[in-house]
Formats: C-alpha cells, structure tokens, sequence
C-alpha cells in the first residue's frame, strides 16, 4: 500500500508497446497538434485583424480557438514525448498541471459553446434585440464569466483529487492525467468529497446541455417561420458549424464517461478520449470556416498577405544584395 506522499511520478497509459507504432502515433499526433495550432492561429488572427469580424459571433469564436489551442497544448507534447522515447512516466507536479489545465480549458470550452449558443439563438428568434443583449459590454462579461468558471472548476477538482491518500499504486489507465482514473487510485471511501464536486459539475453541465437542447428547438421553430428560403439557408448555415462543434464534443464526453461498464474496452476508451481532447482542436476550425464565407474570406486575405510581406521582404532583401 502507497500514499500520495509517496508517489514522486505516475505511469500514464503506454499506446503500444511495438516501436513502429509507436513512432506512427508520434507522427498522427504531430500532424493533428501542427494542424490544430496552425487552423486555430489563423481563426484568431483572422479575427484579431479584420475590423469586419468584431461581432459577438466572431468575438467567442477567437475565445474559442483559445480554449482550443490550450486543450491540445495540454496533452498532446507529452503524448508526443511518451511516444517517441517509449516513456510512460510524467511527474507528480507535471500529473496536477496537466489535470488543472486540461480541466479549465475543456471546461471553458463548453461554457463558451453555451454562450455561442445564447449567441445564435439571439441572432435568430429575436434579432431586433441583438445588439442590445449582445453588446460589447455583455459579450465580455459573458466571455470573462465562462473563463473565471472554468477556473474555479478546475481549482476546485485539482485540489480536491490531489489531496486524497492513493493506496492502489501508481498507474493510470489513460495516455493523459484525468480525474476519473487518479480516483480508482485512492483508498476506499476517501473519495467521496471528490464525488460529491463532480455531482456539482455534472449538475451544472446537464444545466448547460438542456439549455444548448431548448435554445436549439426555439432556433428551428423560428427557422421554419422564416418565409424566404434563402433566409432559412443563412440562418442554418449560421447554425450549423456550431451544432457540430457541440455535437462532436457533448456526445463523445458523455458516451466516455456514462457508456456502460459492459461495453466498455482499452481500446474504445482510448478512442473516445482522443475524440475528445485531441480531435475537437483541430476540426473546430475547419469546420467553422467551411460554412463561413466571411471566415473563410479574411483567413484568405491574411494568408495572401503574410505571402506578400514574404516575396516584398525577399525582393528587398535581394535588391539590397
């Protein structure tokens, strides 16, 4: 029997252990890291830079991106790392930093897909109130609200989890620190408080999704009141990208952590957490630029001029030589 006193490091879940597979898995998850940091990169310069983009939409949708970068950036290196040194180990300190960071960004990345739909639903069954109840003013507040939120949360559980005695030993059944695996370490009993603190959040998340689900059923019920197709069209299109975002998120969550016991595997586990750590980084963006044109058209305008700069730069550099 061991304790939390005594535990310097944990022993994350090994992928595989045959060396091809293990540096293919470092090459898939550097292909989806490089693609998560360059598509949410240009979503937030995009709409850092272009004038036209500072709407409320756009406005959690760059505090999206930010959630986003930071989930990825939180367990995706060393999962790289893990990978291609055959490595399992990740230090106790580095065990809580990655909990506590996981935590706050997923967290805010849901309040924020919430408050995005607050958004759209303003935007369409009552758009003569936008600019009242979507006002700059409210959208930071909003903003700053879903991010002090997703803090207090991820305060709250790291100090809870990492405070109670682990008698079972050290290793982890998942390739990154959760909650839910440092529990099945600690000692009959003790960790009840933490149980009762995921109640609380589980609570506040079913809040969220039965708000996401009616705000939802109003949108449709006004889209069809909508008289001209076209109308419809823009507003589904509106709505689209953020119903997927939700969908690919709540759905693999849920099914990860309530899927029952006689279904579950290895394997499936592994494939859920990645679905819903890694993947959603990378596809938010392209999926909110698909159905986007003004999106798509300013990340184009930026590209094309970051080349400009590049070939005005080289001609200088050459003239100059």
């Amino acid at each position: 029997m061991s304790n939390s006193s005594s535990i310097s490091h944990f022993l994350l879940l090994a992928l595989t252990d045959r060396r091809q597979l293990q540096v293919l898995h470092f090459c898939l998850f550097l292909g989806i890291s490089l693609a998560a940091l360059l598509g949410n990169g240009l979503v937030i310069s995009a709409v850092a830079c272009s004038h036209h983009l500072h709407s409320p939409m756009f406005f959690f949708l760059l505090n999206l991106a930010l959630s986003d970068l930071g989930s990825i950036c939180t367990t995706v290196p060393k999962a790289m790392h893990n990978s291609l040194w055959d490595t399992r180990t990740i230090s106790y300190a580095g065990c809580a930093a990655q909990l506590f960071f996981l935590t706050f960004f997923l967290s805010a990345e849901y309040f924020l897909l919430t408050i995005m739909c607050y958004d759209r639903y303003v935007s369409i069954c009552k758009p003569l109130h936008y600019g009242t109840l979507l006002g700059s003013r409210a959208c930071a507040h909003m903003a700053a609200a879903a991010w002090a939120s997703a803090l207090l949360n991820a305060l709250m559980h790291t100090a809870s989890t990492f405070s109670l005695p682990l008698c079972h030993g050290n290793a982890l059944g998942q390739f990154f620190c959760e909650i839910p695996h440092i529990l099945k370490l600690s000692c009959s009993h003790s960790y009840l408080r933490e149980l009762g603190f995921i109640a609380v959040i589980v609570f506040l998340g079913l809040g969220c999704f039965v708000f996401i689900v009616f705000s939802y059923v109003q949108i449709f019920r006004a889209m069809l009141r909508i008289p001209s197709e076209q109308g419809r069209h823009k507003a589904f299109s509106t709505c689209l990208p953020h119903l997927a975002v939700v969908s690919l998120f709540v759905c693999t969550v849920m099914f990860a952590h309530l899927k029952p016991l006689s279904i579950s595997s290895l394997s499936l586990d592994l494939a859920l957490s990645v679905l819903y750590s890694v993947v959603p980084p990378a596809l938010n963006p392209l999926i909110y630029s698909l159905r986007n044109q003004e999106l798509k058209a300013a990340v184009w305008t930026l590209i094309t001029g970051w080349f400009q700069n590049v070939q005005n730069c080289c001609q200088i550099f050459a003239n100059n030589k």
